[in-house]
């Protein structure tokens, strides 16, 4: 009777165990992502909570973009318990989130937030970004209460882990 009853407790908690697992797999799939206006996005540019923002402006059809994400992504779960946060911000075409932007998310397992920038009024917001910045993507932006630099160019996770760590100092 007793090993029937181990046999039996044994079973139900694969059970559950794998019914959890399958959960967790099903949750983590996106299906939707949020548009934003610049005027919607600005004030996620200009947090002043304490913590170190790292934002992404990037595309799925920009070769450059998707061969760095790897390392925001890396850097958002290494950095993530020393207050940095790292926020994605897809420049893709809003008639392709569905086709394009969520699968890709999907397939690459990105787990930074992520949203889409969908303002076509992009003379006025490339310029309130950063006075500087021509609209080449990728380009990033780092800032925390005290500091704010904007990087137009590719980066590797060591170069931007230790861009990163000049914010961290500040």
């Amino acid at each position: 009777m007793f090993e029937k009853s181990i046999y039996i407790l044994t079973f139900l908690i694969l059970v559950f165990s794998c019914k959890k697992n399958n959960s967790k797999t099903v949750a983590k799939e996106i299906t939707a992502v949020n548009s934003y206006t610049y005027k919607e996005l600005k004030p996620l540019l200009e947090r002043s909570d304490g913590k170190t923002y790292v934002v992404n402006f990037w595309a799925t059809w920009c070769g450059p973009c998707v061969k760095e994400l790897p390392a925001f992504e890396k850097l958002g779960k290494e950095y993530s318990d020393k207050n940095v946060e790292v926020l994605l911000v897809s420049l893709d075409f809003p008639k392709q989130v569905e086709k394009r932007l969520i699968p890709f998310i999907n397939r690459k397992k990105i787990e930074s937030k992520v949203i889409l920038l969908d303002d076509v009024n992009e003379d006025y917001w490339i310029k309130a970004i950063d006075s500087n910045w021509t609209g080449a993507i990728p380009a990033t932006l780092i800032y925390n209460s005290s500091k704010r630099k904007f990087y137009e160019q590719s980066f590797d996770y060591e170069l931007l882990e230790n861009e990163l760590k000049t914010f961290l100092k500040s």
